[in-house]
């Protein structure tokens, strides 16, 4: 019985580290797309929301059934904003890393490995 309850405790955690740590990049992008002087304003707004979509998607009771589509879609959306940092972020620029940036962007690598981990729980729960 122990077992079940700490294997419960630790997908209960994944959860909610996957929810915060959506919520963070979320708002980061958020936040950026109220810079005054922000040419990618639109698109981090754009990003911003969608983080905030899918993870209503992802936790959302009604959508439970479909929760293993929608972990995909958050993990390949997550997956997108880092690569599209690459070319249209503080990368590409050529100058020295911002730190604001490469902090969100641990965030989005950690919440990929935590929707993996997500994953592979429910796999093992249904075997």
């Amino acid at each position: 019985m122990s077992q079940i309850t700490h294997r419960e405790s630790r997908f209960e955690f994944v959860s909610i580290a996957i929810l915060l740590l959506a919520l963070g990049t979320a708002f980061a992008h958020l936040y950026l797309a109220a810079q005054p002087d922000e040419d990618l304003r639109f698109w981090f707004m754009l990003n911003g929301i969608g983080y905030l979509g899918l993870l209503g998607a992802f936790f959302l009771p009604a959508l439970k059934a479909y929760q293993g589509i929608i972990r995909w879609a958050l993990l390949g959306y997550t997956l997108l904003t880092i690569v599209l940092w690459f070319f249209l972020g503080s990368p590409s620029e050529g100058g020295p890393l911002d730190p604001f940036d490469v902090s969100v962007k641990v965030i989005e690598v950690v919440l990929c490995l935590l929707l993996i981990v997500h994953w592979r729980k429910t796999a093992t729960q249904r075997a």
